[in-house]
Formats: C-alpha cells, structure tokens, sequence
C-alpha cells in the first residue's frame, strides 16, 4: 500500500506545482496589453501556431497529459494578447460535433493526453484530462478511418475509481 502512496503524492504534487505557476503566468498577461513576446516570455514555445482568417494567431500551449488545462492564447493583428482561453470544459467540447476532422478538433482543444488506436473497430481515440468542478474527468473524442468525429463521451477520469489505471 505504501509503495502507490508516494509515486501518488508526487503526481499531486506536480499537479498542484503545474497549476500554480499556470495562474501567476496567466496573472501576468493583460488582454490588449500584452504582447507575443510577454506570452512566449511567460509560457514558453507554443506547441503549435495557428493563423486566423482576421490576420491574428493563436498559439497553444497544452499541459496534458498529466495536467488538465490547454491554453489557445490569441494574439491580434497589432502583436499584442487579445484573449487567453483555457478551452479544456464542457463550453468548447459541445463544438466537437460528427463530420469534424483531426485538425479542427485540434484546433479546438489542443493537443490530446493519449491517442489509441482500435485496428478491430477500425477507430482512433483522443482522450484528454480535465476538471469539471472538483471532479477530475476525460473527455473522448472517437474518429472513423476518415479521421472525422463520429462520437463524443465524458465519463470520470478511470484513475479516479478503484482499479482505474
């Protein structure tokens, strides 16, 4: 019993660290007042870099697989931060709808946790780690051969339950 009880407490701790740190970057950087340079100084290099039809981009910053945030940081035409969203909650998931592909399911929620692919379905699985409340959850994303969405699920993070893994 001993033995789950520390790798456990180190994980909590990292989360809690993760966190923290993550609320004085984001109390750093004011929308409209900000600038890539101040985002990138904060966050580091984005996972990946989007171009917006309105000449904005965004950037990602995603914290899975262990945390439970993504970041889209925008920033506008001027060079200066115009929103900071953490797109990980029920709000952004809604817009995952059948017929989206890999990309744009991407673009909505960042890089996924975890990635598995079913050969006997002929289906892949995105997972990605999130916290609705103080509930701790994963929200699944299940694309045909296609790579379109063909179903969404958000069930309690398995860790959570006995014998989750």
């Amino acid at each position: 019993m001993r033995t789950f009880l520390l790798p456990a407490l180190v994980i909590c701790g990292a989360l809690l660290w993760l966190a923290g740190c993550d609320a004085q970057r984001v109390g750093k950087l004011e929308e409209g007042v900000a600038t890539e340079a101040d985002v990138r100084a904060q966050f580091g290099e984005p996972d990946a870099v989007y171009a917006d039809e309105d000449g904005s981009r965004t950037l990602e910053y995603p914290r899975q697989p262990e945390g439970q945030r993504n970041y889209m940081i925008t920033i506008g035409p001027d060079g200066r931060m115009s929103a900071l969203r953490q797109v990980l909650q029920p709000a952004v998931f809604a817009q995952v709808t059948p017929g989206l592909d890999k990309a744009q399911v991407r673009r909505l929620l960042g890089r996924p946790g975890k990635m598995q692919s079913f050969p006997l379905k002929d289906e892949e699985v995105w997972d990605w780690r999130y916290l609705d409340g103080n509930e701790n959850r994963v929200f699944s994303v299940v694309f045909d051969p296609q790579g379109r969405v063909i179903d969404t699920a958000s069930q309690i993070d398995p860790r959570e339950t006995q014998g989750g893994a």
